[in-house]
């Protein structure tokens, strides 16, 4: 077998043969643009079905994209968002959510396995009340979080519990949310609004589909022209249909729970075999589609020098993620290659 980026990101893999069908259907005939099309009507619905509760549907392009503007949805220039230090909005986007916000302030919550601990967010909201400093109004949480861990209901709901009395909205950078509901077996709605979340990025792209994120609003009311800033901010697609077919094909069924169940177990076998390994050392508990390792130098290079890439500075160790394509010939010829 022929190694490669496989294990790089879950970004590597391409589209599912259901998105991709989804796409070949939609570019049949003409529909209407910038959303106003059967399907874009039908996969909103199916979100509904999906949460259980009526809620506002967004579709835009990318990750940063979906992050930014909910979080800017949120928040006055004035205000703060508490996110985790190792959080993708702090580490990975560009300084996006401040831009977006026009300048509201990220405040850095400590916590193992890049959840974020209940007493700090606490400690950040009180920290200060006065004039001087920005409001905090937001808490972002990551599901899946950045090291590959899920948060359960429960502790979604303590976070909860600390941010309704000060007035902060929840706000889930979902890119794996996929994947954290084939770990958590709870509905999607036990997992989101009646949890606390206000607003979920529903991440699609890391779910085999092409280019797609939903931002899915519980409270509606924070929602109110938000379809104006996806217009300022280039993320209003014309043909929209294509994006929204693919999620309508992939929620119908359970498609999408699917594919997330595959990656997951293909990541639980990769961790089983690493734990066998001399030189490998399980970095943080594996609950969704990402391995966390530690690997020794000898390890390292035999699989770099087989070809494989992973990325190695995110987590203090080695990363592999697995996808929807992934298969048990890939994760077995890695194996294979660290064992030497």
């Amino acid at each position: 077998m022929a190694p490669g980026c496989q294990f790089a990101s879950d970004n590597t893999a391409g589209i599912c043969p259901e998105a991709w069908e989804a796409l070949q259907e939609a570019n049949l005939g003409h529909q209407p643009s910038y959303g106003d099309d059967h399907y874009t009507r039908e996969a909103c619905d199916s979100f509904r079905e999906v949460f259980e509760t009526d809620c506002d549907v967004y579709f835009v392009f990318t990750g940063t994209a979906a992050n930014s503007l909910a979080l800017a949805s949120l928040c006055h220039s004035y205000h703060s968002v508490i996110a985790h230090s190792v959080s993708h909005v702090e580490t990975d986007e560009c300084g996006a959510p401040e831009f977006f916000s026009n300048g509201s302030k990220l405040l850095l919550a400590k916590g193992e396995h890049a959840k974020c601990d209940p007493a700090d967010v606490a400690r950040l909201i009180r920290s200060r009340n006065d004039l001087h400093f920005p409001k905090p109004r937001a808490l972002s949480v990551s599901q899946s979080t950045e090291f590959g861990t899920v948060y359960r209901p429960e502790e979604l709901k303590e976070l909860w519990g600390v941010c309704r009395s000060h007035g902060v909205s929840m706000h889930m950078d979902g890119a794996r949310f996929a994947n954290a509901m084939a770990s958590l077996g709870c509905s999607p709605a036990e997992a989101t609004w009646r949890s606390g979340v206000d607003v979920l990025c529903f991440g699609g792209t890391k779910n085999g589909m092409a280019m797609t994120e939903a931002v899915v609003f519980f409270d509606k009311e924070l929602s109110k022209e938000f379809a104006w800033r996806c217009k300022q901010a280039g993320q209003l697609a014309s043909k929209m249909r294509f994006i929204s077919a693919q999620w309508r094909r992939l929620l119908q069924d359970g498609v999408w729970l699917r594919y997330a169940s595959l990656a997951n177990a293909h990541a639980q076998a990769l961790a089983a075999g690493l734990r066998e390994i001399e030189g490998a050392e399980i970095l943080h508990a594996v609950e969704a589609n990402a391995v966390f390792a530690k690997l020794s130098p000898d390890v390292d290079k035999r699989l770099k020098a087989a070809g494989w890439k992973y990325y190695s500075f995110i987590g203090g160790g080695a990363r592999f993620m697995c996808s929807w394509k992934t298969t048990e010939e890939e994760v077995q010829a890695l194996l294979g290659a660290a064992r030497g």
